[in-house]
């Protein structure tokens, strides 16, 4: 598919010693049952499987984990409420921790779902951890692990080495705490990745990268404790907004022997928060870092209107805004506000239309058409500005487009993208891997002058025009510093140096005329 694809989502959950949470209507011993509702509002972030690790002091197994293919309601069996309630009894504990998965690989195999459980004799090195994000570094730390004497390493996922790397933090007489431990792995990585993990002592750690690349939030109320990829999973659960904090690049929030720390396990020499996020990846009703996702959205629809070159007389009333559904919605609707002109629903989404981007040929275009309904009634005759978050690979908006006349029976289509042209591809936790399955860069590469380049765009997908906001509209949205966001696939500037190395061999790849691989040599990432 077209569309850009995240990794993964964590999740967490700790009630503390102390009075029950009214948070937690279970009791302390069951909080492990806020988890699948914190994973529904994180789901955007991955539908291929579903999972929770639950500690429970007493149970033979201190640490049990369950996870299973397809969405959260799906593994978790939320829509029958006998198999549901079964699950939640069995796998009852104060303390938790959850992971949804899409993976760049998209193996549809249990054996990549997450948590990943590490059992041990020694309770101290019995852990699991889920994990959100990529690995620049991966293939050296794989080849080093496979270099030493008889070691193997069974599945093609940076999840399983950096479950190694936890592991052998702890070999032999080793006793670091939480914090050492996760400020000596860290020195071992280099890229995107925020961390939960729980032991069998019923000890917690929440990570997230020095770079801040990925982002996580967490909150806590009284003798509760959580924390998710997002903002929204926590407001959901009843936590004040004025109690939801970010995680800190380098930051590490800790829990052992009933009381919880926030600790810093590495320096952050630069943010590079990942801008993406805001624009696409992240539920719309969260907030990132102290920006809400929303009005970054509303206002790179301000950007747009901004450098709008046609000419509109809202008078006419031949001209409508259309967003494509769902993310771009605020864009349009802002976009749209600032020209003087309708925004209108004019394509309609199929949400039971199953997943587009694992699908092949023929069958993911069928697919596509499929997921989007033109509204004739309210679109034929018209001018439309059809509003779009990003194009990676142009699959959808070609389908897109041909609907819009075929069906929709419109005057004219004008596309417009709130976002700069991807260039390059993402080495920290994005499905664009590659130099050569992105849309942008053969025009570019022409040196051409910028109309020139829109108008062969144009041509190529069959609109009457293209335009694409500028690198520095990203930063004005989102209300933070170019310095302090990754940017790499807008630039080709990586915040690390894997990531940038990574990218030199993808463009001489390409250069060369040799095959590109995917960035794992075709293994997918967590």
């Amino acid at each position: 598919m077209s569309k850009p694809r995240h990794e993964c989502g964590i999740a967490a959950v700790y009630h503390l010693p102390g009075p029950a949470s009214p948070l937690c209507p279970h009791g302390p011993s069951e909080a492990s049952r806020l988890l699948p509702r914190m994973l529904l509002d994180i789901q955007n972030r991955g539908q291929l499987s579903a999972g929770m690790t639950t500690w429970r002091p007493g149970r033979d197994l201190l640490l049990e984990t369950y996870k299973e293919l397809g969405g959260v309601s799906e593994a978790f069996r939320l829509n029958h409420k006998g198999k549901a309630e079964a699950l939640m009894q069995r796998y009852a504990g104060p303390a938790a921790i959850g992971h949804v998965r899409y993976a760049t690989c998209g193996k549809e195999d249990l054996n990549f779902a997450q948590p990943f459980e590490h059992r041990h004799l020694q309770k101290r090195k019995w852990f699991a951890f889920g994990f959100n994000g990529q690995l620049a570094n991966y293939p050296d730390l794989r080849a080093e692990i496979l270099a030493q004497d008889e070691h193997h390493v069974a599945l093609a996922t940076d999840t399983e080495i950096l479950m190694h790397e936890i592991a052998r933090q702890m070999a032999g007489d080793r006793r670091p705490t939480l914090l050492e431990l996760m400020r000596s792995v860290s020195q071992r990585l280099d890229g995107a990745y925020s961390i939960a993990l729980v032991n069998a002592q019923g000890e917690m750690l929440i990570a997230r990268d020095p770079l801040g690349i990925k982002p996580v939030s967490y909150a806590v109320e009284g003798s509760l404790f959580a924390a998710a990829s997002e903002s929204v999973a926590l407001l959901n659960l009843g936590f004040a907004p004025e109690n939801i904090r970010p995680v800190e690049p380098g930051e590490a929030i800790t829990i052992s022997g009933g009381e919880l720390r926030v600790d810093r396990f590495a320096e952050s020499p630069r943010r590079a928060h990942c801008f993406f996020e805001w624009i696409y990846f992240a539920n719309v009703a969260s907030s990132l870092d102290g920006r809400s996702v929303y009005l970054a959205r509303k206002r790179l629809g301000e950007e747009l209107a901004a450098v709008e070159p046609l000419k509109i007389d809202p008078a006419a009333e031949d001209t409508v805004v259309v967003p494509v559904p769902d993310t771009s919605k605020a864009a349009a609707d802002a976009m749209a506000y600032k020209l003087g002109v309708p925004s209108v629903e004019g394509l309609m989404r199929n949400r039971y239309s199953g997943r587009t981007f694992i699908e092949g040929g023929a069958g993911r275009q069928a697919k596509v058409a499929g997921k989007y309904t033109p509204l004739r009634e309210v679109l034929e005759g018209k001018r439309v500005l059809l509003v779009e978050d990003s194009i990676v690979r142009s699959t959808t908006m070609r389908v897109l487009l041909d609907r819009l006349r075929e069906v929709g029976r419109v005057k004219e289509i004008h596309v417009r993208v709130a976002c700069p042209p991807i260039v390059a591809p993402c080495f920290y936790g994005i499905d664009m891997s590659t130099v050569g399955e992105l849309f942008a860069p053969p025009f570019l590469a022409t040196g051409d002058d910028i109309e020139t380049i829109y108008k062969r765009m144009a041509e190529e997908l069959g609109a009457d025009s293209v335009r694409f906001l500028p690198v520095d509209s990203i930063a004005r949205a989102i209300e933070r510093p170019a310095e302090e966001l990754c940017q790499a696939c807008i630039t080709g500037d990586y915040p690390t140096a894997c990531g940038q190395q990574l990218y030199q061999v993808a463009l001489d790849k390409v250069r060369s005329g040799e095959p590109e691989r995917r960035t794992y040599e075709g293994a997918g990432a967590s």
